[in-house]
C-alpha cells in the first residue's frame, strides 16, 4: 500500500461538515476519499423582473446574490483496504457501507427522531412540520466554506465483494449554496455565506485590471 513521503505536500481534502443549527457545535466531519478531478458551478443571477405593463425598471438592480449550485462526483474505493484486513476490519467486513451510509444520512431523518415525533404525535402533544436536519457545510478548502441544502444524492456501485458488499462506488452531489434570503443574517449558516462573498469581493478587489487599450479602446464611446 503505498504511503506519502515526507516530501510530499499535504493534501487538502474537500468535505462536509454538519453543525448544529443553534448552539453551531459541529455534529460530523466527512472527508471525501478522493478529491474529485472536476466540479461544476452554475449561478442563477436575481436580477429585477421586468413588468408585462411596460412600466420602467432598473435594469442594473439586483434582488439578492445569485443563487449558487455546485455538482460534483466523489468515487470511493475499498480495493487497497481489503489487502491490509487487520488494519482495515471494517472494510473487510462491511466494504463500503459505513461511508456511504455516512452520506446518506444527510438526507435522512435518524430513526430516534422519527420514532420520537411519532410517539409525540400519537400522544396528541406534536403538531406534525417538517424535520429540521443539521446545518450542512460543503468545505472545498479555507476559501469556500459554504452553507448547502443537498438538491439530488446519485451513488453508482459499481463493484462487490463475496458478500456483496459495495467496494468501489461513485456518489454524484448537487448541492444549492444557502444565501441570506434563505437563512437570515443572524443565523450561523448566515454568517458563513456573508464571510463567503466578503472573500469573493477581496479576490476580485486583488484582480489585475488591464487598460481599455487592450480591449481595441481608446476610450469609451459618448
Amino acid at each position: 500500500m503505498p504511503t506519502a513521503t515526507p516530501l510530499a505536500p499535504r493534501l487538502v481534502q474537500g468535505g462536509i461538515v454538519t453543525l448544529d443549527p443553534d448552539t453551531s457545535v459541529v455534529q460530523s466531519v466527512i472527508a471525501l476519499q478522493y478529491n474529485p478531478d472536476s466540479l461544476s458551478r452554475t449561478l442563477q443571477i436575481q436580477s429585477t423582473p421586468g413588468t408585462q405593463d411596460g412600466a420602467r425598471v432598473d435594469a442594473l438592480r439586483l434582488r439578492g446574490p445569485a443563487v449558487e449550485t455546485i455538482k460534483l462526483d466523489a468515487e470511493f474505493d475499498a480495493t487497497d483496504q481489503l489487502e491490509y484486513p487487520q488494519q482495515y476490519p471494517l472494510a473487510t467486513q462491511y466494504g463500503l457501507h459505513p461511508q456511504l451510509a455516512q452520506l446518506e444520512m444527510l438526507i435522512n431523518p435518524s430513526v430516534e427522531t422519527l420514532l420520537a415525533d411519532d410517539a409525540m404525535a400519537n400522544a396528541g402533544t406534536l403538531e406534525i412540520i417538517p424535520l429540521e436536519q443539521p446545518l450542512t457545510l460543503f468545505v472545498w478548502s479555507r476559501s469556500r466554506v459554504l452553507p448547502v441544502r443537498l438538491t439530488e444524492f446519485t451513488v453508482t456501485e459499481e463493484a462487490f465483494d463475496v458478500a456483496l458488499n459495495p467496494i468501489r462506488a461513485k456518489v454524484s452531489l448537487s448541492m444549492r449554496v444557502l444565501n441570506i434570503d434563505d437563512l437570515g443574517f443572524a443565523h450561523p449558516g448566515g454568517r458563513l455565506f456573508m464571510s463567503y462573498l466578503t472573500l469573493k469581493e477581496q479576490f476580485a478587489s486583488q484582480a489585475a485590471m488591464p487598460a481599455l487599450t487592450v480591449l481595441g479602446l481608446g476610450g469609451l464611446p459618448s
